[in-house]
């Protein structure tokens, strides 16, 4: 089952689903049905659009406020540091670090930061991975290095989504001042789960995009980052539906 959710929300972002619908649409049209080249020129031109800085910008500026960045400032005190899992390159020939994707090293530099600024607060890593490699493991072997003694780090290597994190995580969080630290895109849901489970986190986002910076030759062309953004917003917006949907069916679910 799990498996299969991930596999029909994979389909349903903008690139797969686009370009299958794209695809279908010109097997049609070879068959003499002409309104399937307009659905064909429809589909692609909305996968271009989208994967231009201009549109990107449209669909998550208003989704990527500044007030879920972490401020010192306002919080004299801190006592965990949950660092939710994102992307691995599993890799045994490379580092901890090079194994990381870029959201996952993205979060765990965040994650990092804070716990050198509350030197007494706990840092936990978590996410699960595969190819015998958990997300978890490469975040405390780079956090090691990085310099963060390891008496002061956690895993949470058998969570494989947003929903295992809170749940597995809650027991150790419950009462506890608690920095939440993911994508900025994720982390509406991310909280809404956690606080399901009890626990009040305080925001520490990373992965903010700024496509309104793009100087103007570049904000009409489709672009691999805008679309990515575009595919993270997709992401959300699926699992945020599917998390009031499981609620409709049972009010003590998720």
């Amino acid at each position: 089952m799990f498996a299969l959710k991930k596999l029909v929300g994979s389909l349903l972002m903008p690139l797969p689903l686009l370009g299958l619908f794209t695809l279908l649409a010109l097997f049609s049209a070879f068959k003499g049905r002409k309104f399937s080249l307009v659905i064909a020129c429809l589909g692609l031109s909305t996968l271009l659009a989208m994967s231009t800085p201009f549109v990107a910008n449209l669909i998550v500026k208003n989704n990527e406020p500044a007030t879920l960045s972490f401020h010192p400032s306002k919080h004299p005190e801190l006592d965990k540091i949950v660092v939710l899992g994102c992307d691995i390159n599993p890799n045994p020939a490379l580092s901890a670090n090079n194994q990381l994707g870029n959201c996952a090293l993205t979060r765990l530099v965040e994650g990092v930061k804070l716990a050198k600024h509350y030197p007494k607060s706990q840092l936990i890593v978590s996410g699960g991975g595969y190819e015998n490699i958990t997300n978890s493991s490469l975040m405390y072997q780079t956090a090691i290095d990085l310099g963060i003694d390891k008496n002061r780090l956690i895993q949470n290597p058998y969570a494989m989504d947003t929903v295992q994190e809170a749940a597995l995580l809650a027991p150790k969080l419950v009462d506890f001042k608690v920095a939440l630290v993911t994508s900025v895109l994720h982390m509406p849901r991310a909280q809404n789960l956690f606080s399901a489970q009890g626990v009040t986190s305080i925001p520490a986002a990373t992965d903010f995009h700024n496509f309104a910076a793009f100087p103007l030759h570049k904000q009409f062309v489709p672009n691999a980052q805008a679309l990515l953004a575009v595919t993270q917003y997709c992401h959300e917006m699926i699992g945020t539906t599917w998390i009031a949907v499981r609620r409709w069916l049972d009010p003590e679910a998720l």
